[in-house]
């Protein structure tokens, strides 16, 4: 079926298959089992620095899956399925609450730890997709042929069928049935680090961007008196006032999050339409997929042009009459 242009999504996400896979393609086929990773503690973590860092090496990047399922439309399900009590699973917790995915507990029903995921999901899939015509896309992020009689059922109802998986522990049956079928490692923003970025300065004329209000026009003498006055007043106001008030290392840090997302959008761009130039409202829609709260007003922007043209470092932008097309800078370089 063709793809549709405007998505409505739906993820479902077999945690312990994805989680496991990508530490066996890391450390070998079967580590995660002989390794007892499945039984470790907080404590046992926090003490053994080399299993903390075999751990972190080969921790799935629940972000860059979700920007590329947001690729295909607006994510209106996204669950999880694991045992959230084992500690392996439960430090994603954090991530994945961040990024509004529901997180289904499965308990292990008998010794050989099987949780019943697969039956689970694909029982959630179909009343899903009977219970919301409007579903457009299913994406399914493992790898386990288990999956491919529910992938066929969803491809049958008309849904188009995306599926996610790691290199060397999925089936390529699976990958068959499946309208497009994604490797981890290859999805845009795995394994690679936004450029850095140099954003220029806001102009600090009218409202800035912490909502205050500047003069260029003072002079030297009475932008030094004017300094002196606020240095009093500062220091007369209540400590909770000041701290209120958004520090410069905080928008500091919200301009560099913001360009990091920039640059993530762009990259699903020119990934998944194989294009040199991007549409700039696509572009901020796409932002808008991954991080809802982006507002380039909150970082003093008046427009997207405005956000973007201050990225200049990282991004070219094109404008031609009414149309504005953007693409990424060769090594984040100008």
């Amino acid at each position: 079926m063709a793809e549709p242009t405007e998505g409505r999504v739906a993820v479902y996400i077999d945690f312990d298959n994805i989680v496991i896979s990508r530490f066996d393609q890391i450390y070998g086929r079967g580590h995660f089992l002989k390794e007892h990773i499945r039984s470790i503690t907080a404590d046992s973590v926090r003490d053994d620095r080399d299993l903390a860092s075999r751990l972190d090496r080969a921790t799935v990047d629940i972000g860059a899956v979700l920007d590329y399922a947001s690729s295909f439309g607006s994510i209106v399900i996204s669950r999880a399925y694991a045992d959230w009590s084992i500690e392996v699973n439960s430090s994603y917790r954090g991530q994945l609450m961040e990024r509004a995915v529901d997180l289904v507990q499965l308990f292990p029903a008998v010794r050989s730890m099987k949780n019943g995921a697969d039956i689970r999901l694909a029982v959630d899939v179909v009343e899903d997709l009977f219970r919301l015509p409007d579903l457009t896309h299913v994406v399914i992020v493992a790898g386990d042929s288990d999956y491919i009689p529910l992938a066929q059922r969803a491809a049958r109802l008309g849904r188009y069928v995306v599926g996610i998986g790691v290199a060397g522990s999925t089936s390529k049956f699976l990958a068959a049935a499946c309208d497009e079928f994604a490797d981890y490692d290859g999805l845009p923003g795995i394994a690679e680090d936004a450029p850095s970025v140099e954003v220029e300065q806001v102009p600090e004329t009218g409202e800035n961007a912490a909502g205050g209000t500047t003069d260029g026009g003072d002079s030297a003498a009475e932008t030094g008196k004017k300094g002196s006055h606020r240095a009093s007043r500062k220091s007369a106001e209540p400590a909770d006032a000041r701290a209120a008030a958004p520090s410069k290392r905080a928008m500091q840090a919200a301009q560099q999050a913001a360009s990091a997302l920039l640059v993530r959008a762009l990259r699903l761009g020119h990934a998944k339409n194989d294009a040199e130039w991007l549409g700039s409202s696509g572009v901020k829609n796409q932002m808008l997929r991954m991080d809802p709260s982006f507002q380039e007003s909150a970082l003093g922007y008046k427009n997207f042009t405005d956000f973007v043209k201050s990225r200049g470092n990282i991004v070219e932008l094109n404008e031609d009459g009414l149309s504005r097309r953007l693409r990424l800078r060769e090594n984040g370089e100008k």
